[in-house]
């Protein structure tokens, strides 16, 4: 961990991951034949400090309680010479480690969510131990392949005590401004939809009204220009940022503040009201839940929608309208005034990934287990986890990794029968976002084959993934009366930008903006927005600090 840090996460480039992977495959073979060697030569059956009885370590896993039999595990198995007994909870993972915790009956390796407060408190109470000797000596995947992550996951005292699992910037698209191909097509952006191109909130504004003229009524029933689903409103609210490129915090004078600070906060509501007062925004946009949502889009009444792909409508309207229909919601960056498409906010990622995975105390065979992770991490590992065994499930093919079409065809049928049987993507365990270095995706399962929609939206919300790590976790401590200030003013912002939204000119607008600034400052905002602040400058000194090591 050489390199120097660089203080704002740099954008995963989906053009670029795919314009890497079709470069040198002469040498991107190569690398991955001298990673494949490395992982023999430290977890492989061949070596010579390979038991030739496998040890058995017990793992928790929150997610999967199968026994470690299928095809895949007996290979990891072969090759590591360890045998993995898996413990899983019948109820609440959390209250089952917190209970292991409590009574010390731990398990050798622990995969624990990186959201919970539970990762801190294993930690803290030294159930799990320090892995930067081990990966120094024993870890070359991981120090090669984590790179920075693990900067980015040290503790308070600088040491790493897990690896994370699902880490890396997800370079698929996330969030977008949904709309019908074939409205666009009959208002003449056919070309430039096609082509994936950004929309203006000006021409989108344009866009709602012509449908709002064009189709006054739609079978019978009042057309419908934009609808939300008001169970996802943090993803609703998000893509509204992601026009005006905000993010988590608004990052002002070198200090971190509410985001309603920004100016951008209220030009974007404003651009909102303007939907709901000119009855282009659902009138029920606030309480629409998933299945009113789903029923109004599949409808044929609505033109657009904000938040992630329009899955359920889009698979309607291919059963009514057959698999080559146009009538299909796809996604596009819509851009606020003067704002770059490259500086939307559209696809907020963390690149610390969802787990963690420790060896605890109780483990007898740390050197035996961070060889085993090691291997799980390497490329070789990965794909033999994601995609299943070589020779029954892919093969390689000048260099890439092919999937069978028997395989393709199962995986079609029902994937989960097919991970079950084969064990391909059954264990989730150090697993990388994105492409492996032939270029093909890693997740075989939902990434490989992609319909058009997907497809399209590689190019269309390319450059707006953005890293959210360095802002995760940064308010008080839970319990502290900050704390409860905190949450009072998060009620406020809600309840303010819901009235504002409703208000009934801009001018009004203006007033209720003022009056909830005033409101929450009176909540000691200032002294939040410093706790915020403090711990974000703790946090990048922490972060450079193990950079340097």
């Amino acid at each position: 961990m050489k390199k120097r840090f660089v203080l704002t996460a740099a954008l995963a480039s989906i053009l670029l991951l795919s314009a890497c992977s079709s470069g040198n495959k002469n040498s991107d073979v190569n690398s991955t034949k001298d990673e494949a060697t490395n992982s023999k030569a430290t977890n492989g059956k061949a070596t010579n400090d390979t038991p030739k009885k496998p040890i058995t370590l017990t793992l928790f896993d929150k997610n999967v309680g199968d026994p470690f039999t299928n095809p895949v595990a007996q290979e990891i198995t072969d090759r590591t010479g360890v045998f993995i007994e898996i413990q899983q909870p019948t109820g609440n993972p959390d209250e089952k480690l917190n209970l292991m915790l409590v009574s010390g009956d731990l398990p050798d390796i622990a995969l624990i969510d990186r959201r919970e407060a539970t990762l801190n408190k294993y930690i803290a109470a030294g159930a799990l131990i320090p892995l930067n000797d081990l990966i120094e000596e024993y870890a070359p995947n991981i120090k090669k392949r984590y790179g920075d992550v693990l900067s980015k996951s040290v503790y308070e005292d600088g040491k790493n005590y897990y690896l994370n699992n699902w880490y890396g910037l997800d370079p698929d698209p996330n969030w977008a401004i949904n709309m019908r191909m074939d409205i666009l097509e009959e208002f003449g952006y056919g070309e430039r939809a096609a082509a994936g191109d950004s929309f203006t909130q000006d021409e989108f504004l344009d866009l709602l009204r012509k449908f709002k003229a064009k189709y006054p009524e739609v079978d019978g029933k009042p057309s419908i220009p934009m609808t939300v689903s008001a169970d996802h409103m943090p993803t609703i609210i998000g893509s509204f940022k992601a026009m005006y490129g905000m993010k988590t915090y608004y990052e002002h004078d070198g200090r971190l503040e509410f985001d309603v600070r920004d100016p951008q906060y209220l030009a974007m509501i404003r651009f909102i009201n303007t939907l709901y007062s000119e009855g282009l925004l659902d009138r029920e946009w606030g309480i629409n839940k998933a299945q009113n949502y789903a029923q109004k889009t599949a409808s044929g009444r609505v033109f657009a929608t904000a938040g992630g792909i329009v899955n359920e409508a889009n698979s309607a309207f291919r059963t009514q309208y057959g698999e080559d229909t146009h009538q299909l919601f796809y996604g596009f960056k819509v851009t606020a005034p003067g704002v770059d498409p490259n500086k939307t906010t559209y696809g907020p990622r963390s690149s610390l990934g969802w787990d963690g995975v420790g060896i605890t105390k109780a483990n007898k065979h740390p050197v035996e287990t961070i060889k085993f992770l090691d291997f799980l991490a390497s490329e070789e590992g990965q794909y033999l986890l994601m995609w299943g065994k070589e020779g029954m499930n892919w093969n390689m093919e000048n260099g890439v990794h092919v999937p069978t079409q028997e395989a393709l065809d199962a995986i079609s049928k029902d994937w989960a029968a097919f991970s079950k049987s084969t064990g391909a993507r059954k264990w989730t365990w150090m697993i990388r976002n994105g492409l492996g270095e032939d270029g093909t995706p890693y997740d075989l399962m939902f990434r490989y084959k992609r319909d058009n929609v997907n497809q399209h939206a590689l190019k269309s919300m390319a450059g707006s993934t953005w890293d959210t790590a360095l802002y995760d976790d940064l308010g008080p401590k839970s319990g502290t009366p900050d704390a409860l200030n905190e949450q009072k003013i998060k009620d406020i912002i809600d309840t303010g930008f819901s009235n504002m939204v409703y208000a009934q000119s801009h001018d009004e607008i203006d007033g209720m903006y003022a009056k909830m600034i005033a409101e929450i400052e009176a909540n000691d905002a200032v002294k939040i927005e410093g706790i915020y602040t403090e711990n974000y400058k703790a946090r990048l000194a922490l972060y450079n600090a193990a950079e340097q090591k």
